[in-house]
This record gives C-alpha cells, sequence and structure tokens, in this order.
C-alpha cells in the first residue's frame, strides 16, 4: 500500500477535466492568479505608502518634485 503512481495522478486528472472542463478549468485558474498578483499588488503598496510618509514636504520656494502638478497652469487658464 504505497504511495500513488504517475498513473494514478493521470488518471484523477483525466477524471477532473471530464467533470469540470477545461474551460471552467482555465477560468478558476486565471482567477486565482488575479487574486495573488493583487495581493502581491496591495503588499508592495502599503509598503511605498510608509516611504512616502517619511519623506520631507517640500519648503516655500522649493520646485516641487518631478511630476508634481504646477500651480502655474492654474494662473494661466484664469487669464484667459
Amino acid at each position: 500500500m504505497g504511495g500513488f503512481s504517475i498513473w494514478h495522478w493521470l488518471i484523477v486528472l483525466l477524471i477532473v477535466l471530464l467533470v469540470f472542463g477545461t474551460k471552467r478549468l482555465t477560468s478558476g485558474a486565471r482567477d486565482l492568479g488575479k487574486a495573488v498578483h493583487e495581493f502581491k499588488k496591495g503588499m508592495r503598496g502599503e509598503d511605498e505608502g510608509a516611504q512616502d510618509a517619511n519623506k520631507p514636504a517640500p519648503r516655500i520656494g522649493q520646485e516641487p518634485p518631478a511630476g508634481a502638478p504646477s500651480e502655474q497652469r492654474e494662473h494661466d487658464d484664469t487669464s484667459r
């Protein structure tokens, strides 16, 4: 009464494919992959948020960081 051989696992896989179908199994695997991806993304987001909180605020007169919206645009739009 030893362990299962490769033939046992192939028969189980064949039965699972017949019962559930390939479309249902692939969509389930895709959903699981998306869930893992979102979990990892969320874990990285917490770390990035903690790093952003530790950054000092820019002082008055300093240039804003790259990618920050410019206040000059707002003034240019109101002069029209």
